[in-house]
């Protein structure tokens, strides 16, 4: 058993039960204990909920650690807060607030944006433990934070890990045909230019398949919608991985637009890991 713990937030509701499902199956995986968190105005009204979910873990995992602490704020400071040197923090698509829809369900990307280490958004009805892919969505070697907890993730479930590259989109400039095939310059310039993006993620994930060489992957390059392709992967995956930066000052959502994306319509689970530095 590992000090770090996997803290879940829960708040009664459907949605933060399957959260809890989720948290429990990854505590057990990890080796480590599970922390049951409620974000409520009143300390005194967070008895009930705990004991059930806390009751719900120990029917399923009997041996699993569990603690359980009601903190008076919001959801998303409570959780930030909690997710320091923890090695997973969980939160279902909804609830966790006081208002239903959009605005409920914007703790968990607004977390996204403060949250201290991976983030696993409970979404999909797959089954914990069915065994499906790992999915990952790379947009470059400063995503390598991401890359490395989806092989962790792979090797611990032992499974294949699917990797997606998302290819910088270029602008052509017009010119007249070659007389031979794939001759002109332009040409040439882009399937050299192609060769270099598909090599990519083949050496942004070198250290990682040496290091872990059970995994198997499939790596591949996506040139256009690439949050379009992932979402069509999580169809078969049993998680989707994808890196995050601050993106604070800046105006829109505290997070990028495919992990937002994402968040609304993903078909399985959803990990958002902070870059590093």
């Amino acid at each position: 058993m590992t000090d770090r713990h996997v803290v879940v937030g829960v708040d009664g509701s459907l949605v933060a039960v399957r959260a809890l499902d989720w948290a429990a199956e990854e505590a057990v995986r990890r080796g480590t204990a599970l922390r049951i968190v409620y974000a409520v105005a009143d300390r005194d009204e967070a008895g009930p909920i705990l004991a059930s979910a806390a009751a719900r873990v120990h029917e399923r995992h009997s041996g699993l650690p569990v603690e359980t602490r009601a903190v008076e704020d919001s959801a998303v400071r409570a959780l930030a807060r909690e997710s320091e040197d923890v090695a997973l923090t969980v939160v279902g698509t909804r609830g966790l607030g006081s208002v239903s829809g959009l605005l409920a369900g914007s703790v968990s990307w607004r977390l996204a944006a403060q949250v201290h280490g991976p983030l696993l958004v409970a979404r999909g009805d797959h089954p914990c433990d069915e065994g499906r892919e790992v999915l990952i969505g790379l947009e470059s070697d400063t995503d390598e934070a991401a890359a490395t907890y989806a092989f962790q993730e792979a090797a611990r479930c032992g499974v294949r890990l699917r990797v997606l590259h998302a290819a910088t989109h270029r602008h052509l400039t017009p010119e007249l045909p070659s007389l031979v095939a794939a001759t002109s310059p332009g040409q040439l310039r882009q399937a050299r230019d192609d060769r270099a993006e598909e090599a990519v993620p083949r050496f942004s994930i070198a250290r990682l398949r040496e290091a872990y060489p059970q995994v198997e992957v499939d790596s591949r390059t996506v040139r256009t919608g690439p949050a379009h392709a992932l979402l069509a992967g999580t169809r078969e995956a049993g998680v989707v991985v994808i890196g995050t930066r601050r993106r604070a000052g800046r105006v829109g959502p505290p997070v990028g637009p495919v992990a937002h994306v994402l968040l609304q319509h993903s078909h399985c689970p959803v990990v958002l890991v902070p870059a590093t530095g």
